[in-house]
């Protein structure tokens, strides 16, 4: 038996993946999580197998989950299931230690492929994600200039796009002020961009955020 857990912050759509996978004996959902604070708290409070993990969530985001997970070295495997299409986090997610990458339109054979070929230690990349990671290997510089940036700066950056100030950052991602400054920094000179306001606007642009 395969445990999974959903965490996204739409009632409507955990339905709909409970659903896609109800046929499948084998596969059980432990739990269902709204926020990256209840993801982590329910993950070493129960455990999983295999975490369904969305970007887009309230507080904590599914970057600082997974970074989280990874940094207190959990085996919980991760599956970033997204409405980000690839080209905008794929390469970032699969770097950061996701074990896969979906997009919240696959179809059902899809996501099932996915979570068994996670489930048997590989991971899961599709056709674009491969594409992507292809091309950053071979260093063709195809690649938009948020896709250079750190872990940890990309965490920033998100933060700082979505209007929080460095002193919220700090607190959420338990940095000093002067910390996240820096981080804010680097994000400012790698983007070519000179405020939070052009951040903003930089991630709107290339999708990374919604308007």
């Amino acid at each position: 038996m395969l445990h999974l857990a959903i965490v996204d912050d739409h009632a409507i759509v955990r339905a709909g993946f409970r659903e896609m996978l109800a046929t499948e004996t084998d596969l059980h959902i432990v739990f269902e999580a709204a926020t990256g604070e209840d993801a982590l708290a329910r993950v070493a409070d129960t455990g999983c197998d295999l975490l369904l993990l969305d970007l887009s969530l309230p507080g904590q985001s599914g970057v600082d989950v997974l970074r989280t997970l990874r940094r207190r070295g959990d085996s919980t495997r991760v599956l970033v299931l997204t409405g980000f299409p690839e080209d905008r986090y794929a390469v970032a997610m699969i770097r950061l230690g996701a074990d896969g990458y979906l997009c919240k339109n696959c179809e059902r054979d899809e996501l099932v492929q996915a979570i068994r070929t996670i489930a048997q230690g590989r991971r899961y990349l599709s056709a674009r994600t491969a594409e992507l990671l292809a091309g950053e290997i071979a260093g063709d510089g195809s690649g938009a200039a948020h896709e250079q940036l750190s872990e940890r700066e990309l965490q920033v950056f998100l933060r700082l796009a979505h209007g929080e100030s460095v002193s919220a950052i700090a607190d959420a991602l338990h940095l000093s002020i002067k910390t996240v400054s820096t981080y804010r920094s680097r994000v400012l000179e790698k983007l070519d961009v000179t405020s939070n306001a052009e951040l903003a606007t930089y991630a709107i642009r290339h999708g990374l955020i919604v308007a």
